[in-house]
């Protein structure tokens, strides 16, 4: 049966937020926008931009603010262009003919979104460019995320850029920008977009609505607005406290609520979101937080009840950071494999929990505790 648009999720949307093309404007991200407003105005403009930072700093906003700047045609100083304007209802409706949008598809036979962008999508880029280029004016197209495009994708991404068409302009985003080919990043203009502090973080939640959690979320968003949200929307932190109480029973792991914590990992991704992808992300700030905490020497800011006490337990110095750091590094490329091979979410999540608790400083921590 034929999954109906209505009901397909959108790749590149937080779930629970608006999607970045809603957003009236952009926040926090002033150097970022005024550079690329500088070349604009300068005449100075690259046919291809990329936009790199960590995930749900703003970086879609941005290119999507972009887009409606460049295809309205304000002449305004600022990236503002009034809602209403035909420009900006087309592109809020994804109907405006001289915009292209690139993501993730949906693949009726496994009723899923693809893990990759294929080569099929940057054909239909290629046949955008090919098409609009009679209407004449400029054309815009934005890649979300260029970062999950497979090798024969980037390859054909790669002619375009080469030998780009004239009047467009192409705004690739990427969380990993690394993952890319080194000839793709020569060829653009890098925008890096940076976390939002702290405060700033707050504020932005607090007049959300989230004013109860507004200081967990930040401190475990890494001043991401975007993945605050999807933390509040699919009640990340509940798991996140979870996962705290979990290694508070180290060095003896609790195996039943280990067990429990990571049949939390299973079921189907639909519109609310995926558990096995806010499951890793979970287990990934954790421990990207324990490594951090032991490089600093300093508390962070608490995301969870006893957080502040079982870090200083865990990761008492710069020795147990390099460790848990190690084990991010490689857990993180397990989940990714783990993902794309199709593993029993529960199993891989346990595997991983275990594997944690019998590191050094977990199992230190029985003379500290």
């Amino acid at each position: 049966m034929k999954t109906e648009a209505a009901d397909i999720p959108e790749p590149d949307r937080v779930p629970g937020a608006p999607h970045p093309r809603h957003a009236t404007r952009v926040i926090g991200q002033d150097a970022a926008a005024a550079a690329f407003l500088q070349a604009a105005q300068g005449d100075r403009l690259h046919h291809a931009w990329l936009l790199t930072g960590p995930r749900g700093v703003g970086k879609a906003t941005l290119a999507w603010a972009i887009a409606r700047w460049l295809l309205a045609e304000t002449g305004r100083a600022d990236l503002a262009v009034d809602p209403d304007t035909p420009e900006a209802r087309r592109i809020a409706a994804l109907s405006e003919p001289r915009l292209a949008l690139i993501r993730r598809p949906w693949d009726d036979k496994t009723s899923r979104l693809r893990a990759e962008i294929t080569v099929d999508e940057i054909r239909k880029l290629l046949s955008f460019f090919h098409l609009s280029a009679a209407e004449g004016g400029r054309r815009v197209a934005i890649i979300d995320a260029a970062d999950e495009m497979n090798i024969p994708a980037a390859n054909a991404l790669l002619k375009v850029l080469e030998e780009p068409p004239s009047d467009a302009l192409i705004l690739l985003i990427a969380h990993q920008p690394a993952r890319l080919l080194p000839t793709i990043r020569s060829r653009c203009r890098t925008l890096r977009l940076s976390p939002l502090p702290p405060r700033q973080m707050s504020a932005i939640l607090s007049d959300m609505g989230l004013n109860e959690d507004a200081e967990a979320l930040s401190a475990l968003s890494d001043g991401s607005v975007g993945e605050a949200l999807r933390l509040a929307g699919q009640g990340g932190l509940d798991r996140y406290q979870d996962l705290v109480d979990l290694f508070a029973t180290l060095p003896r792991l609790d195996r039943l609520a280990a067990s429990k914590f990571a049949d939390g990992a299973a079921g189907r991704a639909g519109a609310d979101g995926d558990p096995f992808d806010l499951t890793i992300t979970v287990l990934d700030r954790f421990v990207t937080r324990l490594a951090r905490a032991g490089l600093m020497g300093a508390p962070l800011p608490q995301a969870a009840r006893g957080e502040g006490a079982l870090m200083a337990r865990l990761s008492p110095d710069d020795h147990a950071a390099r460790i848990w750091a190690e084990a991010q590094a490689r857990l993180s490329a397990r989940a990714r494999t783990g993902r794309a091979v199709n593993l029993d979410p529960a199993a891989l999540v346990m595997d991983m929990v275990l594997e944690l608790a019998q590191l050094p400083p977990a199992q230190a921590s029985l003379t500290k505790a």
